[in-house]
This record gives structure tokens, C-alpha cells and sequence, in this order.
């Protein structure tokens, strides 16, 4: 079984995330998966435990705008659209914009954009903060599987595959988070 950390324990959650871990820990409506985006080695074992195909990208959850600012190809988001988008963060917004250079290629997949979310989930937030960035973010469940919304649900789908648990409530959502396209406002997941 994965080691389970509580929101007193985000130091030593934060510590396995920078040697390499993959960690379970809750969003606002799932429990996702999340890794360092920049340890290739670390998001492929991420992958390996969804059974997902790498064409398909994730998204990067932070706390707050600066720890996804560097993602971004700023000079191709109007001024008006990155002010509309500032106003829904903190929250259960994820939009998709332009990705700059410093997205790893294989964070992104296939995709030209990268999906990214402030969150205001408070322990996802927390988490992000003790480890000083933006983190990988994907649903806690083998590919084609429900989310998990449970510990018990993650301990059947990946029993002690995974390297921790922030054991913390979700958020009230009953589904994930809309994602939308942050230049035209198309909603890519509703």
C-alpha cells in the first residue's frame, strides 16, 4: 500500500513528489494522479498505472498563477482572454491554451495546447504549494475505469503500485472539471 500522508504530513508528500513519486491525492470531485511533469521517468510510471495511451496529454493543476504563468505562450493570448480566465482562478476552471517551450513534449501528448487549473480545492492547493509547482494532473483510474472517488476505490485499482496518498476530502463537484479552450471558449469537457 502507498504511503499515506495527511495535510500536517504536505512536506514529506512534497519530498516523494521531488524524488520521482507518484501520488494519489483529491481534486474537486476525483482523487487524481499526480508527479513532477518535468521527471519523464516519473509521469511514464503515471501512464503505465492508467494503462493510457501517450498521444493523450494531462493537464498541470497549481495554487496559484505564477506556478503555471511559464506554460503558457503568453504573446498569443489576447490580454482580454488571460483577464477573463485570471477571474476564474482559483477554481474549478481548466482551460487550454497555447503551450510555450517550457511544456514538456510528452506532458502535452498529440496536443498543441496544454490544459491547465488553479485550483481553490484547498488540499490539492497545499499540496502544490509544499512542492513549490505546478504538478500533473489525471484522473485516479485505470484508463476506461470510473474515477476514483474513494481510497478504497484506489486500493483496488492500483493496490500498493502507487508511492502515496494524500488522504484528504475531495471537493463537492460530482464530476471534473470543465475544460475549455481559453482562446475561442469552446468547451472541450463538460
Amino acid at each position: 500500500m502507498a504511503v499515506r500522508f495527511t495535510l500536517d504530513e504536505l512536506d514529506a508528500a512534497a519530498a516523494l513528489l521531488r524524488r520521482g513519486g507518484v501520488i494519489a491525492y483529491p481534486t474537486e470531485a476525483v482523487f487524481g494522479l499526480g508527479c513532477d511533469p518535468h521527471d519523464r521517468v516519473a509521469f511514464e510510471r503515471l501512464f503505465a498505472l492508467k494503462q493510457r495511451p501517450p498521444t493523450q496529454g494531462v493537464l498541470l493543476i497549481a495554487a496559484e498563477f505564477a506556478q503555471v504563468e511559464r506554460y503558457i505562450d503568453t504573446v498569443a493570448v489576447p490580454a482580454e482572454v488571460m483577464a477573463q480566465v485570471q477571474a476564474s482562478w482559483p477554481g474549478p476552471n481548466t482551460w487550454i491554451f497555447p503551450r510555450s517551450p517550457a511544456v514538456p513534449e510528452w506532458v502535452a501528448g498529440a496536443h498543441a495546447g496544454i490544459a491547465l487549473r488553479v485550483t481553490a480545492h484547498a488540499p490539492a492547493a497545499a499540496l502544490c504549494r509544499a512542492y513549490g509547482g505546478a504538478l500533473v494532473s489525471t484522473s485516479a483510474n485505470p484508463h476506461g475505469e470510473p474515477p476514483a472517488r474513494s481510497v478504497a476505490t484506489l486500493e483496488t485499482y492500483f493496490g500498493g503500485a502507487l508511492d502515496g496518498l494524500l488522504d484528504a476530502p475531495l471537493g463537492e463537484l460530482e464530476r471534473p472539471t470543465v475544460i475549455r479552450d481559453a482562446l475561442s471558449g469552446a468547451i472541450i469537457r463538460a
